[in-house]
């Protein structure tokens, strides 16, 4: 009896989109073993640089020009963890626990996966386009004609910053959530919640909350450069390509990161981290 013939199409694409998916994660793991080569030969061979004046110049771009943007947000989610919290803490009588559930889970998980949403789209779409751009207009086929390796010159400096500056942000971001929750106890909840905010955070608070989320922010930063710098630099038929590169940098950084946090989650849960 043979089969519908819906049925051989049907693993036919699944087949495909499978190896797709094993092909696009093989990219990332040449891309990112190649930057970490460079980036140790390049701070440990004379010699060899990765470029560094590209480097500060990412870190302003990627770093500090969102500064901005990611203060903004956080200090929103800050108001609406205090606000959302508050109306089922009262009724248990724990109205003054909302800068304990602020602080734990802003700084372990909160700071780190928002902040790495706003640079998904604040500097991974960036960083895409310009690689994008360059390989259209042929620039890093210019490199390697000059025998100029594009990892080494392109990805390089925009992976370190991405990633060092997601974990500096992270921390910002942290500050800011709990600024946020204060605002909202001093100007809506009463003083019994604002009076002793920062001193039940600080009880509530272990350093493992911290690094923990420092942690995830690094890997964060790792994948956001990463995709955008893979999507970038596999850029195929001119402007259009460009923008479905952009596109699919925000998409698949955003799927990455939240899949990433799941994982932290689930291993810190189970170590009790």
């Amino acid at each position: 009896m043979s089969l519908p013939v819906e049925h051989p199409r049907l693993v036919r694409a699944v087949g495909a989109r499978t190896l797709g998916v094993l092909g696009y994660l093989g990219g990332m793991a040449i891309l990112l073993a190649e930057t970490l080569r460079w980036t140790t030969r390049g701070l440990f061979v004379p010699g060899v640089r990765f470029g560094r004046n590209a480097f500060m110049e990412q870190m302003v771009r990627v770093g500090v020009r969102s500064v901005g943007v990611v203060m903004l947000v956080q200090t929103f989610i800050g108001v609406i963890l205090a606000l959302q919290l508050a109306p089922t803490l009262k009724e248990y009588g724990q109205v003054d626990k909302v800068a304990n559930i602020i602080g734990a889970g802003g700084f372990r998980i909160l700071g780190p996966i928002i902040t790495a949403v706003v640079l998904s789209g604040f500097a991974g779409a960036s960083i895409a386009a310009e690689l994008g751009t360059m390989v259209v207009s042929e620039e890093v086929e210019a490199l390697e004609a000059i025998a100029l390796n594009p990892i080494r010159y392109l990805v390089v400096p925009r992976v370190l910053a991405t990633l060092i500056m997601m974990v500096l942000l992270s921390v910002v971001a942290d500050l800011m959530i709990a600024v946020g929750g204060w605002l909202a106890s001093r100007v809506a909840l009463g003083p019994t919640t604002y009076m002793g905010y920062f001193q039940h955070m600080r009880d509530q608070l272990r350093y493992r909350d911290f690094f923990t989320g420092l942690v995830q922010a690094a890997v964060f930063g790792l994948l956001i450069s990463g995709i955008a710098c893979l999507e970038g630099l596999r850029v195929r038929g001119g402007a259009e390509g460009v923008g479905k590169a952009t596109t699919m940098t925000v998409v698949y950084s955003i799927v990455a990161i939240v899949i990433a946090a799941c994982v932290f989650t689930v291993i810190f849960y189970v170590f009790g981290f």
